[in-house]
């Protein structure tokens, strides 16, 4: 084996053992987990075979490898529904962190007010949210995961955020609890 084959696999290794766990998270919040470990591998692979195009700073590599990824889950999922999925997984993970003295009823509250603004969102509110929120990236390294200007994403975000409060301002109402009535409405 080469030098430089030397080096590339060893800088394989320290980005594989560096953000796996980030990527895995990243993919179980998309996706279901039981299908994570097979999108994240399928990623690896795409990063393994274009790790030549690789940045060499630290978070830009990350939002590099976030990148792959997303496309990779855009692969495996066409035809989910991808905003009722996430909504439920949500939900789960918010109730099975409650403490040991019960459940508080404001936060379950806010839980359901939350999961239910979420799914009025759009996917691309919901995803410019969770790169932000979830995946805790910056400005710049989430606009390149998705492919547009760190302005835009910025833009995106802020839309995103005052949809979200727009949502949750109209939670106490009926209409926003009850898709029966909403369906009438229509």
């Amino acid at each position: 084996m080469t030098t430089l084959q030397s080096q590339r696999e060893e800088r394989f290794r320290a980005l594989f053992a560096d953000a796996y766990g980030d990527v895995i998270r990243f993919a179980q919040r998309r996706i279901h987990p039981t299908h994570a470990e097979d999108v994240v591998a399928e990623a690896f692979l795409v990063a393994w075979r274009r790790l030549d195009d690789a940045p060499s700073s630290h978070g830009d590599l990350r939002a590099w490898l976030f990148g792959i990824t997303r496309n990779c889950l855009m692969n495996a999922r066409r035809g989910q529904d991808r905003r009722g999925a996430l909504a439920v997984r949500l939900a789960e993970v918010a109730t099975s962190q409650e403490q040991d003295g019960g459940p508080d009823p404001d936060l379950i509250s806010r839980r359901i007010d939350l999961a239910s603004a979420w799914r009025r969102l759009s996917v691309s509110e919901q995803e410019v949210l969770a790169l932000t929120v979830f995946e805790d990236l910056t400005s710049p390294q989430a606009a390149r995961v998705i492919g547009i200007s760190s302005a835009a994403y910025r833009l995106r975000l802020m839309r995103a955020r005052r949809e979200l409060r727009r949502h949750l301002d109209h939670a106490d109402s009926a209409f926003a609890f009850d898709p029966a009535i909403q369906e009438s409405a229509s």
